[in-house]
């Protein structure tokens, strides 16, 4: 079954649709997608570790979940959706930002997306989907700042371009979680 994205202009309103995979090749289109940190008590954020069958970036760490709404759906209910498809559980979140970026994902890919990033809470294990997620951790903002820039190949390209923003705009939030 064809999965679809939201296509956008350049202030995020919507102009069409398109197949993931046609989205992503080429050079890109510019479309939604959503990015979800989720947070425990300590001020940890969950990765996850994106399972070795997936289209693009295999084996890199991550943040807790990442996708597309469908045409029609809402980024937040999106997020809900795929956090819990990918990590077996659902928290409350809050939206946090909009994150425009580029990225080479490797294989003729490229993401060209206006990502609607939310934060949420949880205390506990997630249960992974295995054709998702090949393994999960919690991690402090500081040390993964300091990870990716000891090995930076091991996380998926937005994380590394948005991880910086994302420690500044945590810290903002960090209270209404």
């Amino acid at each position: 079954m064809n999965q679809y994205v939201i296509l956008v202009d350049d202030k995020d309103r919507m102009i069409g649709k398109e197949e993931k995979l046609t989205a992503h090749s080429n050079g890109g289109i510019w479309h939604r997608a959503i990015s979800v940190f989720v947070f425990n008590d300590k001020g940890e954020t969950m990765l996850q570790r994106r399972a070795l069958s997936k289209y693009h970036t295999p084996g890199k760490w991550s943040n807790t979940c990442c996708s597309h709404p469908t045409p029609g759906e809402k980024s937040v209910t999106a997020a809900h959706r795929r956090l819990y498809e990918e990590m077996g559980f659902d928290c409350p979140m809050k939206y946090a930002l909009m994150f425009k970026y580029e990225a080479d994902v490797g294989k003729k890919l490229t993401e060209r997306e206006y990502d609607h990033i939310f934060f949420g809470k949880f205390e506990g294990e997630p249960k992974l989907n295995p054709d998702e997620v090949v393994d999960w951790r919690w991690i402090s903002l500081s040390d993964l700042k300091n990870e990716i820039t000891e090995d930076p190949e091991a996380f998926t390209p937005w994380l590394r371009l948005m991880v910086d923003t994302i420690s500044k705009k945590y810290a903002d939030m960090a209270k209404e979680l």
